[in-house]
């Protein structure tokens, strides 16, 4: 990254701010199979904070282990700029993953990730990048978020951390973010931490992003927005679906907790889901084995019962159904 290339011209939006300090650097460490999106979206609100003060507010870098290309999820390729190496004392970074998160970081990466936080360099992780910062220790006692997809495999391998729902989280030594846009909302909170709300509207503008409202904003659509219901009932038997992935609730025992007779329910998920309730839940716990199927090195047989199924063949067969390939045939697709 050349130096005259972190303030750009002609930005239509202008805003003068006071400021004679050090630019703020921020080092995006790209590891094997990386999003592209969360990346791009962590750095423009950078660039766009500088074009529209005609300040270097911000400095960013991209890194690799080896500092060699990084193909990123989508096939694309980014030549990084700089290799694993000491950072400043002020300088964040972000572990920047994305999909089979369990496998991108290495050894070096791992001891460096560790070296830096007894430097005491404030650590981040964007999209899938709590794994690694997981794999280094380093989550213990804080809040911290991940992609909601890949929740329920983060949680199998480090059954004692627990993330999240939030798309991002921000504390003194930990940011976090669940990936996509959410690394907008990130950003332009830090923006507006350090230099005001001014410039952080600014910048939401320039990049066409309505903010989100803050952390606490979920990572997924709420069922009724989901399913276009606002039917109390149906939402919280989805609700109690979700919850109860491991050890299913019979139908017995959702009508027992929703007040409500069988019938009723297979009425309200036939009007407006044009499934039965244990079609319904069957999708769900299949979802979450699909999930667990790309992020851990489970077996079968502990995924099918990790998602409630107590027949490893039975799972198989559904799976099959559901998604065109039995399990062991569809874990080979992506080795």
């Amino acid at each position: 990254m050349q130096t005259d290339s972190f303030v750009q011209k002609g930005a239509a939006a202008k805003l003068a701010i006071p400021f004679s300090g050090a630019p703020k650097d921020f080092y995006f460490l790209l590891l094997p199979k990386a999003t592209m999106l969360p990346v791009a979206a962590a750095i423009e609100p950078l660039r766009i904070a500088n074009q529209v003060t005609n300040t270097e507010l911000y400095r960013w870098y991209t890194m690799s282990e080896d500092g060699t290309p990084v193909t990123c999820s989508n096939g694309m390729t980014v030549t990084p700029d700089l290799a694993l190496e000491q950072l400043q004392q002020d300088a964040e970074v972000f572990v920047c993953s994305g999909v089979e998160p369990q496998h991108a970081a290495g050894e070096p990466t791992i001891n460096w990730l560790r070296r830096e936080h007894r430097f005491g360099r404030r650590l981040g992780g964007i999209c899938t990048g709590a794994f690694a910062l997981a794999q280094a220790g380093l989550l213990r006692g804080q809040e911290f978020t991940l992609h909601w997809e890949n929740q329920p495999g983060f949680s199998e391998m480090f059954p004692d951390l627990h993330p999240s729902p939030n798309i991002y989280e921000i504390s003194s030594s930990l940011v976090t973010c669940g990936g996509g846009n959410a690394a907008t909302d990130m950003m332009l909170n830090l923006i507006q931490e350090r230099h005001g709300k001014k410039l952080a509207i600014i910048v939401a503008d320039m990049c066409l992003h309505v903010r989100s409202g803050g952390q606490m904003a979920p990572q997924k659509s709420n069922y009724a927005v989901a399913i276009g219901s606002r039917n109390q009932r149906l939402l919280t038997a989805l609700q109690l679906m979700q919850e109860a992935i491991e050890d299913p609730l019979s139908i017995i025992e959702l009508c027992d907790q929703l007040d409500i007779s069988r019938r009723q329910l297979e009425r309200l998920f036939s009007r407006y889901l044009d499934q039965s309730p244990m079609q319904v839940y069957s999708d769900m716990r299949l979802s979450h084995a699909y999930g667990l199927m790309n992020e851990t090195s489970m077996s079968v047989t502990e995924i099918a019962l990790a998602s409630g199924f107590n027949s490893a063949t039975h799972f198989s067969r559904l799976f099959k159904r559901k998604f065109g390939a039995s399990p062991h045939f569809f874990r080979k697709g992506w080795i």
